[in-house]
């Protein structure tokens, strides 16, 4: 039986009951051919290229897992209309030196999730423009745009909502799916 790929997973909400947070365990718990491990990015100093010469120990981490992983997941709220600012940072952080980006060519996906009714579906177009930037081929089909999310989940961070839980399967499969078709392709994107 072959390996598990490996799913570096970053969460944009900090927040220790974070429904975003809920969100991508849940989808773990349902994709079971998928190792997923979750990367700290609350630690992470800002992005500042002075520290290049000597970066921060939280800097060689994160770039080492991402490093690590076959494929990148992301799961983030909406802020003011836009993209969380530590997330962008662990994009930033892990995008440099620049040309050795731990980024380039790792399949990847977005999930937006928030309590209001627009999916955060303007912070998860914002993180897409990155990923084309970053080289990240990103899971199209299905989007996932969660609406809602306080009723989703019961009081001990279970999922509740059976289309919520059908959709989240099918996203892992076609995620994982995504993941061999494009390891398939460029065998090297591990390297």
């Amino acid at each position: 039986m072959p390996q598990a790929r490996t799913v570096a997973v970053l969460v944009g909400s900090l927040r220790k009951d974070s429904v975003n947070r809920k969100t991508a365990e849940a989808l773990a718990a349902l994709t079971p051919d998928l190792k997923f491990n979750f990367v700290e990015i609350g630690d992470l100093p800002f992005f500042d290229q002075d520290l290049e010469s000597d970066p921060p120990a939280q800097w060689v981490r994160l770039r080492q897992e991402i490093a690590a992983a076959d494929a990148v997941l992301f799961v983030t709220p909406e802020y003011n209309r836009g993209l969380p600012a530590v997330l962008k940072n662990a994009i930033d952080v892990a995008s440099r030196p620049y040309g050795q980006s731990k980024w380039n060519s790792k399949p990847g996906a977005v999930i937006s999730v928030t309590a209001g009714s627009q999916g955060a579906m303007l912070a998860n177009h914002q993180l897409r423009s990155s990923l084309v930037f970053l080289n990240v081929p990103t899971l199209q089909q299905p989007e996932a745009y969660i609406s809602g999310a306080l009723s989703l989940f019961d009081d001990k961070g279970g999922l509740i909502k059976d289309s919520t839980t059908e959709f989240l399967r099918a996203y892992g499969q076609a995620f994982s799916a995504h993941i061999e078709r494009h390891l398939a392709e460029a065998p090297s994107a591990k390297a």
